[in-house]
């Protein structure tokens, strides 16, 4: 006998590269930062449907490192968004039980805002509801790089064995370290790629598009995307089984 979808439990770990906030601004007739404002409300809503999804973390491509090389106004109100975010939200994901992390290269951050990043972190350390971690400054191949550079720095200095360098050592040296890898990737806007993010982790991740912009990505939309996920069929690379 076949389960049905609704028995399969939801992803433990969703990723969603929040794509279209631009899009969504020019079709409105509205400047782009008016796209991702409304992105960020977007942002709230997503956060707390997967507490009541049941899923246990939640990744967001908030900035790559390409988009260092967007128009210095547009970084620059989306550096002045994350501030915002930070010291407005935290309190209220604290009071929610959420653990908040960052990956990614915080160095290139204002120093400012690395300083709110580690408040935020060591404010919700222990929180255990929901791991909301925001991909910013990150790149899957410069975190991949960096690993491999720090690896061989340990090896240099006698630190590790070559001999001991396996799948699980090297992801103990990623950004991500102590998050599981991705179950479903959602992307927005109806592009179909995965632009340089979590490339390491998603080899084995469930991909679901949709033509959503995301500033208008909400409840239904992400109820949507775990319903397709749980009609699924997970074999990781081995042969399926027929009941």
């Amino acid at each position: 006998m076949t389960n049905s979808s609704a028995d399969i439990p939801p992803p433990k770990h969703v990723a969603i590269i929040m794509d279209g906030n631009g899009r969504w601004a020019k079709g409105r007739g509205l400047p782009r930062v008016a796209g991702h404002r409304q992105g960020a409300e977007a942002v709230r809503q997503v956060v707390e449907t997967a507490g009541r999804l049941g899923v246990d973390y939640l990744t967001l491509f908030s900035f790559s490192s390409e988009n260092w090389r967007r128009p210095e106004e547009e970084v620059r109100d989306l550096m002045g968004l994350l501030r915002r975010y930070l010291k407005s939200e935290i309190a209220e994901l604290h009071k929610k039980n959420v653990r908040f992390k960052v990956i990614g290269e915080r160095g290139r951050l204002d120093k400012d805002i690395q300083a709110l990043v580690q408040d935020a972190e060591q404010m919700t350390a222990g929180n255990t509801q929901l791991t909301l971690s925001l991909a910013l400054s990150y790149g899957g191949r410069a975190e991949i790089a960096d690993a491999a550079r720090r690896i061989a720095e340990s090896v240099r200095l006698g630190l590790l064995d070559p001999a001991a360098i396996d799948e699980t050592l090297f992801e103990s040296y990623l950004w991500s370290v102590g998050l599981p890898d991705p179950d479903l990737l959602i992307r927005t806007s109806g592009e179909k790629r995965i632009s340089n993010f979590l490339l390491w982790q998603c080899a084995y991740t469930e991909f679901y598009y949709t033509d959503v912009y995301w500033p208008d990505f909400d409840e239904a939309e992400f109820t949507a995307a775990i319903d397709d996920f749980r009609r699924r069929d997970r074999r990781f690379g081995a042969t399926a089984s027929y009941a």
